[in-house]
C-alpha cells in the first residue's frame, strides 16, 4: 500500500471517529468551539503518529483527545475564564451530533446544561473520568489507561465527582416528551402574563436557576428558592419595548430541546437570541438555565437555520 492510500485510509479511521471525539471534547470542555479545536489538535496528532503502530485506534484517538481537554481545562486562560463567576456551557440544539450518545438517563444527564455546570466545580481529573464513564461507560481499567491513574484511583475520582453532582442536583426521572412540553409552555405563559402561583406550583422546593445576563453582568446570575426563581421568570419572560430594543426586534417564541432538555427559544428573523432550558423531575421543573451571550448562541443559530420547527408558541413576543 503506497503512502497516500495510507494516509487516504488514516484519515478514514480519523473521521469515522469525528462525531464520538467531538462529543466526548464538548463533555469535558462546555464549548463546541473549543471540542472542534480539540478534535482537529487530535487530528494533527493522528496524521504524524505512526499509525501502523497503534494497535486499537479508537482507544489512541479517546486519549488523545482527553488528554488535549485536560490541558485546556488546566491552563492559565480556562482558569481565568471559569473562575470569573460568568461562564456557561454552550447550548446546543436537539440532533447536533456533538451532544452524542443519548441511549441511557446518565448519557442524557451528562449533556445537560445543569449538569455541565456542575461540572465545573470538579477537578479536570474528576470531570474525566465522570464523562468516560458516565456519559461512554469506559471500565475503570480502560480509563486508568486513558489518564495515566490507577484503576483505584478512578474509582475514587467517580465516586468523588458523583458525590458532588449529586449532592446539588438529585438524580430525577425521565419525563414523556408530551408533559415535557406541556410544563414548560404552562410555565412561560404564566411567567409572561405575570402569573406567580402557577411558577411556584411548577417548580420544585430546592429549585435552582441560573443566567448569563445575555453577557452584560460580571458574575451569573442565581437564584434558589421558588418564590425569586418565579419573580426573575415573571420579570425575564414578559415582553416590554426595552428588551425588544435590546434583542433589535420582536422575536418569536418556540419550544425546543436543547442539550436533550426541553427548552424555550427566542428567535429573531433566523437568529436565536435567547435560550432557557429546563430541567424536569417529578413532573416539575428543578433547575433553569438561561444563556443570552451572543457568543454562545452561534452554533445553536446556524443550527436552527438548518432545523423544521413547530408553530411557535408566540409568534410576536
Amino acid at each position: 500500500m503506497d503512502g497516500t492510500a495510507i494516509d487516504r485510509f488514516g484519515t478514514g479511521r480519523f473521521e469515522a471517529s469525528r462525531n464520538r471525539l467531538a462529543s466526548l471534547a464538548y463533555r469535558l470542555l462546555g464549548s463546541a468551539a473549543d471540542a472542534e479545536d480539540a478534535v482537529q489538535d487530535a487530528y494533527l496528532h493522528w496524521q504524524a503518529a505512526d499509525r501502523q503502530r497503534i494497535k486499537v485506534p479508537e482507544a489512541w484517538l479517546t486519549k488523545v483527545v482527553t488528554n488535549l481537554c485536560l490541558d485546556r481545562l488546566r491552563s492559565a486562560q480556562a482558569r481565568r475564564e471559569r473562575t470569573a463567576g460568568a461562564w456557561l456551557p454552550e447550548p446546543l440544539l436537539d440532533g447536533d451530533p456533538m451532544l452524542g450518545p443519548a441511549d441511557t438517563y446518565e448519557q442524557r444527564e451528562s449533556v445537560s446544561l445543569a449538569v455541565l455546570t456542575l461540572m465545573e466545580h470538579l477537578s479536570p481529573v474528576e470531570r474525566a473520568v465522570y464523562v468516560l464513564r458516565e456519559a461512554f461507560s469506559y471500565g475503570h481499567a480502560e480509563i486508568a489507561e486513558i489518564l495515566d491513574v490507577t484503576e483505584s484511583a478512578s474509582q475514587q475520582h467517580l465516586h468523588r465527582a458523583r458525590r458532588r453532582i449529586s449532592t446539588s442536583r438529585p438524580r430525577g426521572v425521565d419525563v414523556d416528551p408530551a408533559s415535557a412540553r406541556r410544563i414548560v409552555e404552562e410555565f412561560f405563559t404564566a411567567a409572561a402574563s405575570g402569573r406567580t402561583e402557577p411558577l411556584v406550583a411548577l417548580l420544585t422546593d430546592d429549585a435552582t436557576a441560573i443566567s448569563d445576563g445575555a453577557g452584560l453582568t460580571a458574575t451569573l446570575l442565581r437564584y434558589d428558592t421558588p418564590q425569586r426563581i418565579a419573580a426573575i421568570a415573571r420579570a425575564g419572560f414578559a415582553p416590554t419595548a426595552a428588551k425588544r430594543r435590546f434583542a433589535g426586534g420582536t422575536p418569536a417564541v418556540h419550544y425546543a430541546l436543547v442539550n436533550r432538555s426541553p427548552a424555550i427559544l427566542f428567535v429573531l428573523g433566523d437568529h436565536v437570541v435567547g435560550a432557557v432550558t429546563f430541567d424536569l423531575t417529578g413532573g416539575r421543573i428543578a433547575a433553569v438555565c438561561g444563556v443570552a451571550a451572543p457568543t454562545q448562541l452561534i452554533r445553536l443559530t446556524e443550527a436552527w437555520r438548518q432545523h423544521e420547527p413547530d408553530l411557535p408558541i408566540v409568534t410576536q413576543w
